[in-house]
């Protein structure tokens, strides 16, 4: 979920003109509904031959798809970044870094969370839920949970459940205005940690012991 989105007008390094590309891409997206954006739009707005945007992306849709999983996927280096600390100091971090990206990104992260509209569309279906797959791994290094095995599959799913309530919450926020950041930051801090001190042992706790046969 990072992207440069200034254009630059010089020549440049094949994948720095891909990454140009997909900037202003993410901004056109941004502001536009899917339908009202063109390869020429995005040609002509990072400065480029159309033929460019082919050659990078494919097709528009390809194009539009990199964009939403660029603007939804949370990329490495925001784990490796997050500080030294305690439980309480991680989460705190990736809550801020959560809600900084999506508040200076903020168009072109709604128009992706919401398929900018595309509708029930299968393929930006599918790039979502593998977003929402790497944002769980994310989290759970970020809580010390990345190699945790009991009662895995339901961790993960309580992880998935609040990246929702994770972004249901920046939507309040940033699109309807019905909280502030102070207040989502509140409450995604508070939830994150009750998950894992609270939720998380009291589920694994109740699981029963796998019974091992007796030695022969």
């Amino acid at each position: 979920m990072s992207v440069d989105t200034e254009p630059r007008r010089r020549r440049l390094e094949p994948d720095a003109r891909r990454g140009q590309i997909l900037a202003c891409a993410v901004r056109l997206f941004g502001a536009r509904p899917y339908a009202d954006v063109s390869t020429t739009d995005v040609a002509r707005e990072a400065g480029v031959a159309r033929g460019l945007i082919n050659h990078y992306f494919g097709t528009k849709k390809q194009l539009y798809l990199e964009v939403v999983r660029v603007m939804a996927t949370v990329p490495g280096v925001a784990v490796e970044r997050l500080p030294d600390g305690d439980l309480r100091t991680r989460v705190d971090a990736s809550v801020t870094w959560f809600l900084d990206v999506v508040s200076r990104h903020r168009d072109s992260w709604l128009a992706a969370v919401t398929a900018g509209g595309m509708g029930h569309d299968a393929d930006v279906a599918r790039v979502l839920t593998e977003a929402e797959e790497v944002a769980a791994d994310s989290v759970l290094v970020a809580v010390g949970l990345a190699d945790a095995t009991t009662c895995r599959a339901e961790l993960r799913g309580m992880i998935r459940a609040y990246g929702g309530l994770a972004t249901s919450t920046a939507r309040e926020w940033l699109q309807r205005g019905a909280l502030d950041r102070d207040q989502v930051h509140l409450l995604l801090t508070a939830t994150l940690l009750t998950i894992v001190e609270q939720v998380y042992p009291a589920i694994a706790a109740r699981r029963p012991a796998v019974a091992h046969p007796p030695p022969a």
